[in-house]
């Protein structure tokens, strides 16, 4: 598989379905977004705008340095998002920013932002597993349950035994 065709073709398929990517720290609702997050998690997101792309609508917010990163981690980060905007689609708008912000809470047990997120990886545990296999995956289980149970998204689920499981039987089923 050429990963440069089937990243090409990812974004121009986004683009023609009138998505917008635009680079995050030159949007100042996202800057705001960034110092919010870094208050309400007691600094614990302190990366939102250089390290996390970011969906919201038909719009991606790619991070600083966006075409420096590896085409891998470009291409599965992409198939990430393009999961979060069919789920924009599938809910709306306001029902999706409520549901994934405030409930049930908005930090620590965020259920519905976990259930969306979960989502979403699992489609980076499908390219990781597609391009490398069980190995290629295993490398990123850590991240992957860090990124559920600690501040990276406000502690959206609190649970790393359960999150272990979720990403061992998904893998699993690969």
């Amino acid at each position: 598989m050429d990963l440069s065709k089937e990243y090409r073709a990812l974004v121009e398929r986004l683009e023609a379905e009138g998505v917008r990517l635009v680079e995050k720290d030159r949007v100042w609702h996202q800057r705001l977004i960034h110092w919010l997050l870094q208050v309400v998690t007691l600094g614990a997101q302190s990366q939102y705008l250089d390290r996390y792309v970011t969906t919201i609508g038909r719009t991606i917010y790619l991070t600083p340095g966006w075409n420096d990163r590896a085409l891998a981690d470009r291409y599965a980060t992409m198939r990430h998002e393009a999961v979060h905007i069919e789920q924009f689609k599938r809910f709306g708008l306001l029902p999706m920013a409520l549901a994934y912000l405030l409930l049930p809470l908005p930090i620590g047990l965020a259920w519905c932002r976990m259930r969306l997120e979960r989502e979403a990886y699992e489609e980076t545990l499908r390219v990781q597993f597609a391009h490398g296999g069980r190995p290629a995956v295993e490398k990123i289980r850590e991240h992957v349950i860090r990124q559920f149970t600690s501040g990276a998204y406000g502690w959206m689920w609190p649970f790393p035994r359960a999150v272990a499981r979720w990403f061992d039987r998904f893998v699993d089923g690969l």
